[in-house]
């Protein structure tokens, strides 16, 4: 019986735990993204603004954060990365609106933004292909077992994303919707 209560005490204990939780103040999961956070090139005519994003119930071990933003309806067959960033200190647990600006002058020091699919460092906002239908964008944060990856902003966000598989601890994540007719 002692063995019993154990397993039901430790199960207890796991179920009251809590996950890493992303929020934003300009997205809701399951909602539309406004022009203001839409790319404002190749056809489409947003503002480019990267959204403020916040996160909590840090996993313990996260010695860093590791933030993806993609688009897995993107027409190819590797889907389309909007904005990579690594090496987030594990003490920030907030991305100002606009921290994502090319120059990175915003972001938290020690942080690498790398290129994304537009071939361009920083945020680049949803622009499917007119007609395209809807697409979903997946703003996720990453707690990592490693204090840094060693990488510039040169590395393919793939590359990122195999790190993020080997040094993962838990990921949170906001799908918002966009679309052009």
């Amino acid at each position: 019986m002692k063995r019993l209560s154990t397993l039901v005490l430790l199960s207890g204990l796991a179920a009251s735990a809590q996950a890493l939780e992303l929020q934003s103040n300009d997205l809701a999961d399951g909602g539309t993204i406004s022009a203001k956070h839409v790319f404002d090139q190749w056809g489409c005519e947003g503002q480019n603004i990267s959204p403020h994003l916040s996160w909590s119930d840090i996993p313990e071990g996260t010695k860093s954060f590791v933030l993806t933003v993609y688009d897995p309806d993107a027409p190819t067959i590797s889907g389309f990365w909007h904005w990579v960033a690594f090496n987030i200190p594990a003490n920030v647990t907030e991305l100002k609106q606009g921290a994502g600006a090319m120059d990175g002058q915003t972001m938290p020091v020690g942080s690498v933004q790398s290129k994304t699919d537009f071939n361009q460092v920083g945020y680049g906002g949803p622009c499917p292909p007119q007609g395209h239908g809807q697409h979903r964008y997946q703003f996720s944060i990453h707690a990592m077992k490693v204090e840094k990856i060693d990488f510039g902003p040169e590395i393919n966000p793939a590359l990122i994303g195999y790190q993020i598989y080997l040094n993962g601890i838990e990921s949170a994540t906001i799908t918002a919707t966009y679309h052009r007719d």
